[in-house]
């Protein structure tokens, strides 16, 4: 009796062993899901954006859910924004995100707020504008870049995407932001305050238009959007082609009555080197093709036009994916 005991007690070990075993390769192969399994396809695609309330967030999971398909579903979360997408997808905490086609150049080439290249990430493609603003009190008298020089202007909080863009934008006027103007770094809402009460006189905002902080500032202030300048421009897009030419109107506020020459960003969508070719190509193809549906979803699809998707991704490359589905609509040529 004993004996049989004996091997009953064996086999259910054996048996145990065995279970365990299963559910242990089992859970490999669940988080393999979001790295890159053997068949190529990220079955679990997070998706990294900003904050819940702002326009990364709300966009991207219009996207995410028209592009969800029976292989892969996206699984959009809230960040810090660019920079922590980037480092995100560097660590292997996302496969897929949106970001200032800036600030990936930033991280690239390992500037500007980040300490070392990263290059783990590659483009799909530039979906929309992201205006680069100056705006001014009208009472402040300034009607071009020259005319901040000794002004007070807020600049974005230290170390954002807005204090390079206002930095850039500057030097390419000639003027040193450390010297020429009294800067104050300040964010989107607070510079709108500062404007309203005076404290400020110009303010540099880089956001999809019309931005929030602007318009509800107009109702109450006499404001106005700055021209670059023919000239500033050209050089700022020359160095640093990530810029692209903007022109500002009545579409874009009420308050403005003619014309309005500036430079905007791209918000554009990367994905992980990891994500194979074949499913960076389905996805490429998805997002352009399926515009019409994601316009209706979010009004930021109306803005995407993919004759514009790759020209300002500056000297991040495009993921093999991407590359092949433009070539095949002629935004490239092969």
């Amino acid at each position: 009796m004993k004996k049989i005991l004996a091997v009953v007690l064996a086999a259910l070990m054996l048996f145990a062993l065995a279970a365990c075993a299963g559910n242990n390769a089992t859970d490999g192969n669940a988080d393999d899901t979001t790295a890159a399994p053997a068949d190529g396809v990220i079955s679990n695609i997070t998706a990294g954006t900003g904050g819940t309330t702002g326009t990364y967030y709300a966009f991207t999971t219009a996207v995410g859910q028209i592009l969800n398909t029976d292989d892969y579903k996206f699984t959009v979360v809230s960040t810090g924004g660019s920079q922590a997408n980037i480092e995100m997808i560097q660590d292997g905490d996302a496969q897929f995100a949106i970001v200032q086609n800036d600030v990936m150049n930033y991280a690239y080439k390992g500037t500007n707020g980040f300490d070392a290249p990263i290059t783990d990430f590659s483009v799909i493609g530039c979906v929309y504008s992201e205006v680069c603003q100056l705006v001014a009190t009208k009472a402040s008298g300034i009607k071009t870049i020259a005319d901040l020089k000794g002004k007070n202007v807020a600049v974005g909080d230290a170390g954002s995407g807005v204090y390079y863009n206002a930095e850039q934008i500057l030097a390419a006027a000639g003027l040193d932001i450390d010297t020429d103007i009294k800067k104050t770094a300040a964010s989107f809402g607070d510079s709108a305050t500062a404007l309203k009460d005076g404290s400020i006189d110009a303010a540099f905002i880089t956001a999809g238009t019309p931005t929030t902080a602007i318009t509800e500032l107009a109702t109450s202030t006499d404001v106005v959007l700055v021209d670059l300048g023919e000239d500033v421009i050209a050089k700022l897009i020359k160095d640093h082609p990530f810029y692209a030419k903007y022109e500002a109107s009545s579409a874009d506020y009420d308050f403005i009555t003619e014309p309005v020459n500036t430079v905007a960003i791209k918000a554009t969508f990367i994905a992980t080197n990891e994500m194979s070719e074949a499913q960076a190509y389905e996805i490429t193809k998805n997002l352009w093709e399926k515009q019409p549906e994601i316009a209706t979803a979010h009004a930021k699809g109306n803005e995407m036009d993919v004759k514009n998707a790759v020209a300002a991704a500056g000297d991040v490359p495009l993921h093999p994916g991407a590359e092949k589905y433009y070539k095949e609509v002629g935004v490239i040529a092969e």
